[in-house]
């Protein structure tokens, strides 16, 4: 008799969920990816950036580096520990349970957040409130919506934390 079974895609979901984002950061030996189509956490390689001037020889740029993803082997690049390519944010990923059109409006918050954190916020206050009327609430006042989904179960710490972000 064989004993053996096949994780529930429901379990390495839920375990996929427990894994932390970790943000980029300059010299680190691994990050979450900042390329849209990757994500994912991987280690990442480093170089400093040389650059051919004329025929007496290499040239060491200051500061300029690249790191590079193992897994989708794609750059960042990276000025005086600062990463300037590619143009995007540390924010965490959506969640997949998002709607569309609340993670369009997300995504476009975190690619805009470096630039405009203010833009970035007032998204995200937008999402919020397009997430209240999904979760049939009226989403004309946030500090109500939030309150009524507290009464239906939402965790009250949710609440808490949105009087600071107001």
């Amino acid at each position: 008799m064989d004993c053996r079974h096949e994780p529930k895609p429901t379990l390495i979901v839920e375990r996929m969920a427990d894994i932390p984002f970790t943000p980029p950061a300059h010299k680190a030996n691994g990050f979450n990816c900042p390329h849209s189509n990757c994500r994912a956490y991987a280690d990442q390689y480093w170089g400093a950036v040389t650059v051919q001037l004329d025929r007496r020889g290499n040239y060491t740029a200051q500061g300029l580096e690249i790191a590079l993803c193992a897994r989708c082997q794609k750059e960042s690049i990276w000025l005086q520990g600062l990463m300037v390519f590619p143009l995007t944010s540390n924010a965490p990923p959506s969640n997949k349970d998002l709607p569309p059109d609340i993670l369009t409006d997300y995504n476009e918050a975190s690619a805009i957040l470096a630039h405009s954190p203010r833009g970035a916020a007032a998204l995200l206050r937008l999402c919020i409130q397009k997430l209240c009327q999904h979760l049939g609430e009226p989403g004309k006042d946030l500090n109500a919506d939030i309150g009524s989904l507290v009464k239906k179960g939402l965790p009250p710490g949710v609440q808490w934390r949105w009087m600071l972000f107001e």
